[in-house]
C-alpha cells in the first residue's frame, strides 16, 4: 500500500487523533461521514485512509459527477461515509456516494424549508419522467414538470446545470420530487408583471403562437398571452387561422386594445401593413368590370377577391339573369376566376357590391329585340302552378301563360287540365317587362275571340230574340242567335214584381229582350225583359193615344196587341 507522501502543513496531529477528537472512540464512527485522504487509485477503485486500522476501497465511479469523469489524484482529501469498520477482507467499508448524498440531503432539506431553488442536472430517463443529480442526491423530475408547455425533445436540457424547485422530499425513503416548471412559472410571473406594467395600445411586440382556435390564435408575448383574432391576421379573407399561422411560429404583432383591469390583450397583424381600402372608391369605380377570385360562398351570395384584402359581395340576385332561387354554389365555385361589375362602393363600411350577370347579355332585352309583341313562339311547359303555365323561351328564360289566357270559353281551372309538364306548346307574346323580368304569354290569343264574332253588330238598346240556356236562382242565362251568351237578372225579368221569377222560364224557351250592356272585357251581354216592356209601352202610348184622350192603358195596349197579332197573321200567311 502506498505510503503517505503529502500531509497538510497545519495538520500536526494524526488522523486517529483528529477522529478521536471529533467523534470520540471508534465505536461511534459507523454511519457517519468521515474526512479521509486518497492513498492511491488502483484501476477502478480509490484507496482512502480515514485513520482506522485499515484503509477502505471505493469504486472510482462514485467520485464522478453525472455525465463526467472523476477528477481525482493521490493526496486529495475527500469526505466518505463509513458503513462498517471492517468487511470480510478486513478493510473499512466506505462510500463516497453516500457521503455526498448525506451532505446533499442536509443542504436540500435546508433549501426545501426555506423554499429556495436548488441547482441540478438532468442525467437520465425513467418511467414517467427523468432523474436529476442534486449535488449527489438523486431526485425525480415528472414529465409534466419539465416545462410550461409540453417538450418533445429533452436532450438539449440534459447534463446542463439549471434551477429546480423541490416539491416534496422524504429522507427516510430517499425520495425527492423536483420541478423545473415551477421555476419557469415564477420567472414568467415576474416577467408578466413587468411586461403588463409597460404595455400600451399601439405598441409593437414580437411573440410566439401558443395556441390556435377557430376564431383566432393566442400569442405568447413573453409571460402574457394576447388574442389575435382571425379578422386581424390579414386584410385578405382568412377562413381559419391555420391558413396563415402555425404553433410555435414567431410573429410581429401590434397591441390593438389593452384592458389593465382584466389584463385582456387584443392583437393585430394586419395593422402593421398598409390598409388596401384607402382610396378604394377611385380604384374601383361603379360600372367598371374587373377579374376576381371567388373566396367564399354563402346562401346569400359569393365573395369575390379583387386584390389581397379587397373583397366584394355578389348577391344571389345579381348572379344570373335566368337562374332564380338557386344556391350560389351551383353557379360559381370556390377559387374560380370570374368577371364582375362594380355596382356600389361604401368605403366607410368597407363594402363593395358586385354583379356577375351584368357582365353577360341580358336575355330579356335580347328577347324584346328579336321578338316583338304579338310574335308566336314555341316552348316547353316547364312548370304548372295554381295561377298558370310557365313556358321555356329562347335565352333560357320562362314566360307565364295565366289561367285566364288559356281558353276563350272554358275556365282556366278546366282548361289547364289539357296541359302537362314537358309538353311543347305554341304561345303568343303578349307583353315583356324587362325591368321586372316578366313575360306574359297567351294561348287562347292564337285564335280570334268567338265572343267578338258573336257580339259583332250587337249594341246597347237592340231588341234581340234569344233562347234560355240555364235557369238560375238570380236570373236566367240566354244564348243569342249569333252564339253570344247573355244574362237577364231576376229583377229584369218583368215590370211586375210578381212576375220576376226565373222558374217561369224553361230551358229552350225563346223570348225577346232588350240589350242593356255589352262588356267586352268580361265578355258578357246583359239583357232586360223589363226594359223591353217599358219601351213597348212608350211606343204604344205614342201610337195609339194617351190617357188624357179618355182611353185607358188597357185599351191602348189591347189595340197595340191586336195590331201586332194582325201583322203576325199576315206574316204567317205570306210564309205559307
Amino acid at each position: 500500500m502506498t505510503t503517505e507522501t503529502a500531509v497538510e502543513p497545519q495538520m500536526k496531529e494524526s488522523f486517529a487523533a483528529l477522529l478521536e477528537e471529533s467523534l470520540g472512540t471508534e465505536d461511534g464512527l459507523e454511519g457517519n461521514v468521515l474526512r479521509g485522504r486518497v492513498v492511491a487509485i488502483d484501476n477502478d477503485a480509490v484507496v482512502v485512509d480515514v485513520g482506522l486500522k485499515s484503509e477502505g476501497r471505493i469504486p472510482l465511479r462514485e467520485f464522478s459527477k453525472a455525465g463526467e469523469d472523476a477528477e481525482l489524484k493521490a493526496g486529495d482529501f475527500v469526505e466518505v461515509f463509513l458503513e462498517r469498520m471492517e468487511d470480510k477482507n478486513g478493510e473499512a467499508m466506505l462510500s463516497r456516494e453516500k457521503a455526498r448524498r448525506e451532505e446533499a440531503w442536509n443542504q436540500l432539506e435546508k433549501a426545501f424549508g426555506e423554499s429556495r431553488r436548488v441547482t441540478g442536472q438532468i442525467f437520465g430517463r425513467v418511467k414517467g419522467g427523468f432523474t436529476v443529480d442534486l449535488s449527489g442526491a438523486v431526485a425525480f423530475l415528472p414529465g409534466s414538470q419539465v416545462d410550461i408547455r409540453p417538450v418533445r425533445d429533452v436532450t438539449p436540457l440534459m447534463h446542463t446545470p439549471q434551477p429546480f424547485q423541490i416539491l416534496k422530499m422524504d429522507r427516510s425513503r430517499g425520495n425527492i420530487v423536483v420541478s423545473r416548471r415551477a421555476v419557469l412559472e415564477e420567472d414568467r410571473a415576474e416577467q408578466r408583471s413587468e411586461l403588463i406594467a409597460n404595455l400600451k395600445e399601439g405598441q409593437i411586440l414580437t411573440g410566439v403562437v401558443k395556441n390556435i382556435t377557430d376564431y383566432g390564435a393566442f400569442v405568447d408575448l413573453g409571460g402574457v398571452d394576447g388574442l389575435l383574432h382571425v379578422t386581424d391576421i390579414s386584410w385578405r379573407r382568412i377562413n381559419h387561422p391555420t391558413e396563415a399561422l402555425s404553433i410555435g411560429q414567431q410573429v410581429q404583432v401590434q397591441i390593438i386594445r389593452f384592458n389593465p383591469e382584466t389584463q385582456r390583450i387584443s392583437l393585430g397583424m394586419k395593422q402593421l401593413e398598409a390598409d388596401p381600402w384607402e382610396g378604394v372608391a377611385a380604384k374601383y369605380p361603379v360600372g367598371a368590370k374587373f377579374l376576381g377570385r371567388v373566396t367564399n360562398i354563402t346562401d346569400y351570395g359569393a365573395f369575390v377577391e379583387l386584390e389581397p384584402g379587397i373583397e366584394g359581395l355578389v348577391h344571389v340576385s345579381e348572379m344570373s339573369w335566368t337562374k332564380k332561387n338557386v344556391h350560389p354554389g351551383k353557379i360559381v365555385s370556390t377559387s374560380q376566376q370570374v368577371e364582375v361589375m362594380v355596382l356600389d362602393v361604401d368605403e366607410e363600411k368597407r363594402r363593395i357590391s358586385l354583379g356577375l350577370k351584368q357582365t353577360m347579355a341580358n336575355p330579356w332585352e335580347d328577347l324584346v329585340e328579336k321578338y316583338p309583341q304579338g310574335s308566336v313562339l314555341e316552348g316547353e311547359v316547364k312548370n304548372i302552378t295554381e295561377f298558370g303555365l310557365f313556358v321555356g323561351l329562347p335565352g333560357e328564360i320562362d314566360g307565364m301563360v295565366h289561367l285566364s289566357d288559356l281558353d276563350w270559353e272554358r275556365s282556366g281551372e278546366e282548361a289547364v287540365q289539357d296541359y302537362a309538364k314537358g309538353m311543347v306548346v305554341k304561345v303568343k307574346l303578349l307583353e315583356v317587362d324587362v325591368e321586372k323580368e316578366r313575360i306574359s304569354l297567351g294561348i287562347k290569343q292564337l285564335e280570334s275571340d268567338p265572343f267578338e264574332a258573336a257580339a259583332d253588330g250587337i249594341k246597347k238598346g237592340d231588341v234581340v230574340t234569344c233562347t234560355v240556356r240555364e235557369v238560375q236562382d238570380n236570373g236566367i242565362e240566354v244564348e243569342l242567335a249569333d252564339g253570344a251568351t247573355g244574362f237577364i237578372r231576376k229583377a229584369e225579368l218583368s215590370r211586375e214584381r210578381s212576375e220576376q221569377r226565373p222558374d217561369r222560364y224553361a230551358t229552350g224557351e225563346k223570348l225577346d229582350a232588350k240589350v242593356t250592356a255589352v262588356d267586352r272585357k268580361t265578355r258578357r251581354i246583359t239583357l232586360s225583359i223589363k226594359q223591353l216592356q217599358i219601351q213597348e209601352e212608350k211606343q204604344a202610348m205614342a201610337e195609339y193615344g194617351s190617357t188624357e184622350s179618355g182611353a185607358s192603358l188597357g185599351d191602348i195596349l189591347g189595340a197595340a196587341i191586336a195590331k201586332q197579332r194582325q201583322e203576325q197573321k199576315k206574316d204567317d200567311s205570306a210564309e205559307s
